[in-house]
């Protein structure tokens, strides 16, 4: 193993000097701080995190906050934790993965510690509770997801209003007239979650915009879930032309109920989907989506993190915008 006296013999330097080479502690000349970096590289050294967290008065450790409630898709949320890590460890930072609903109490209890320096928070609701204590704590914070009120916060997401409304559009240019979204389980409705919320005020003002007939029908995450809400709208709106699916588990289970209640995807009815592209392109047939940006929204809200630390100015908010892709799964609307 690589030791700091053998990166000082190598730079020409003393172990000291090294030491203020990466802690930054002490002004060091550009000459010689390029001669210790360059022999870091050379010898493949990486300094003990111990003695890093010491030298820094930091951990190098970041929390990532995704209480796993009932009715979230894990599948989807864990690529957004594998983007974080990942964009964390390109900053020599590890993550610490907190999944516990413990809402302010945990919060508290990591930012009461010395285990990390900062912290991103994932399932944001309209009126989180969490809120209050994340302006107050004197640790750097990124929520993925936007509260109603998002003053004082640092938040970054898909823009997911504009996302519904954009699967409307799509949808009313092919002359659908009778449309339904298909939505997340009941419980993240009311539990107000925000990008679930969103996505329903999207669609529902470019339903008004449109002049169309469409709701928004919350579905549990199952295929029998599926099953009997496709058999319910079938039987109550007989011209239904047009389906948006905001809900991962229910994608393909909602594709094989209409086919199996006699209609074609998607010569009698459009599906669209939002969802992640992988799921998208491998459907049967391949759907028409919005993609969900899991590895940039995740891989940004590292990087944002990282310039607060630095004490570098960031955008209170960034929005992605939607990108629809059209596949196999929606054609103009039979006459």
């Amino acid at each position: 193993m690589v030791k700091i006296t053998d990166v000082a013999r190598h730079a020409g330097v003393s172990p000291s000097t090294v030491s203020y080479v990466l802690s930054g502690k002490r002004s060091i000349s550009e000459e010689t701080r390029r001669r210790v970096r360059e022999s870091i590289r050379e010898l493949g050294y990486r300094p003990h995190a111990g003695a890093r967290a010491l030298a820094s008065s930091r951990s190098n450790v970041l929390a990532l906050m995704i209480p796993l409630r009932s009715g979230i898709a894990v599948p989807v949320v864990m690529q957004f934790a594998v983007s974080v890590v990942t964009a964390a460890r390109r900053h020599d930072h590890d993550v610490l993965l907190l999944t516990q609903e413990e809402g302010e109490d945990g919060l508290r209890r990591v930012a009461d510690s010395a285990l990390v320096d900062a912290l991103i928070v994932m399932d944001v609701q309209m009126k989180d509770p969490r809120l209050p204590l994340l302006r107050s704590l004197d640790r750097p914070s990124v929520l993925i997801g936007f509260p109603a009120d998002a003053d004082d916060l640092t938040c970054i997401d898909l823009d997911f209003h504009a996302a519904g409304a954009v699967c409307v559009e799509h949808l009313a240019g092919l002359g659908h007239r009778e449309i339904a979204l298909i939505g997340s389980p009941p419980e993240v409705y009311a539990r107000q979650t925000g990008y679930a919320q969103r996505v329903a005020d999207g669609f529902a003002a470019a339903v008004r915009e449109h002049g169309l007939s469409g709701d928004v029908h919350p579905c549990e995450a199952t295929a029998d879930a599926a099953r009997e809400l496709v058999a319910r709208l079938l039987a109550e709106r007989p011209g239904l032309t047009g389906v948006l699916v905001h809900n991962e588990p229910v994608v393909g289970p909602v594709v094989r109920a209409l086919r199996a209640a006699g209609r074609r995807v998607p010569e009698d009815v459009s599906v669209v989907a939002l969802c992640p592209d992988e799921m998208a392109e491998h459907a049967e047939p391949p759907l028409s989506s919005v993609a969900i940006p899991a590895e940039e929204v995740g891989g940004r809200a590292v990087e944002l993190l990282m310039s607060k630390l630095g004490g570098a100015p960031v955008p209170a908010a960034t929005l992605l915008p939607p990108t629809l892709t059209r596949r196999a799964s929606s054609a103009p609307v039979a006459r």
